[in-house]
């Protein structure tokens, strides 16, 4: 049988597609089935020592104080983070847009943290924000200011390494903003200008609802991103990682710590099936909730 032309075009469309495809389910849902198989059993590394406990596990997170303390953090992070990062992100890529010389200097000086390795950005905050000799606590203490434990404090420590993982990742916003403000026609504008659109009337009637296919975009990575933070918490306090007192401590380190430090492999994968889905769930609901149809 002689295939036509668009019947030969859609067949290698799905050919090429199902390589990736494949990758993806090899690499990303596979292990996830395989988790959710291995948090049935305690296990220790041994395969010969696997012992099914059913859903022991999850019975157990319900008791688990580290386990809430975890997750504490974790939305704590998301809810501090996420809304910061989106705000200064889109304020920034708004005063960029008017900036008429040298904007392609600025967007990279913004953009060239986020392209640092997080292991360099976390150690140099980390000397920064030291309370003997960091450059912070120097700078307050010329402006009269007393110094500050930073990253020694249990109040302190969450909030000073959520706003070093904003700082890290604000050029990423503010690129994605500029993008889409820059792909908004000046024609709506212009149009809204005669009508006596001004200022606020404009970013409410025009900016903001043609910046949603990005706002969404951005909301959905950046809180995938804070759920799983991790590189970031384990090198800005280095020796007492998750501390002071776990008031930093995530789900991504404490599955870390419960199956490479204790070897408690399959309570570790118990935790790991419901960080899946909680950034399941949570994505589920940012698309539904916050696409939609835009109406000029």
């Amino acid at each position: 049988m002689r295939l036509s032309l668009g019947q030969r075009e859609a067949l290698w469309a799905y050919v090429f597609l199902a390589i990736p495809l494949a990758f993806f389910l090899y690499f990303r849902i596979f292990p996830t089935f395989q988790a959710l198989g291995l948090s049935l059993y305690e296990w220790h590394a041994d395969p010969g020592a696997r012992k099914f406990v059913g859903l022991e596990h999850y019975e157990r997170l319900l008791e688990d104080p580290l386990f809430r303390r975890a997750l504490t953090n974790t939305f704590l992070y998301t809810l501090l983070g996420v809304p910061s990062q989106l705000f200064l992100g889109l304020a920034i890529a708004l005063l960029l847009q008017r900036v008429k010389v040298a904007r392609d200097f600025f967007r990279a000086v913004y953009f060239a943290p986020y392209v640092t390795p997080a292991v360099a950005v976390a150690w140099v905050w980390s000397w920064m924000l030291s309370p003997h000799f960091g450059l912070v606590n120097e700078i307050l203490t010329l402006v009269g200011l007393p110094p500050q434990p930073f990253l020694q404090s249990p109040t302190q420590a969450l909030p000073t390494v959520t706003w070093v993982v904003v700082w890290q990742n604000l050029g990423f916003q503010v690129v994605l903003f500029l993008a889409g403000l820059e792909s908004i026609p000046r024609q709506y504008y212009e149009a809204a200008r005669i009508d006596g659109g001004e200022g606020w009337r404009l970013f409410r009637h025009i900016t903001w609802p043609l910046l949603n296919p990005v706002l969404v975009f951005s909301v959905v990575i950046a809180t995938i991103g804070y759920l799983q933070l991790f590189t970031q918490v384990v090198n800005l306090n280095f020796t007492d990682q998750g501390g002071p007192l776990n008031s930093t401590l995530t789900l991504a380190l404490y599955i870390y710590q419960l199956a490479f430090l204790r070897f408690q492999l399959g309570y570790a994968a118990a935790v790991t099936v419901v960080l899946f889905a909680l950034i399941f769930l949570i994505t589920l609901v940012q698309l539904r909730v916050f696409t939609r149809k835009v109406e000029l």
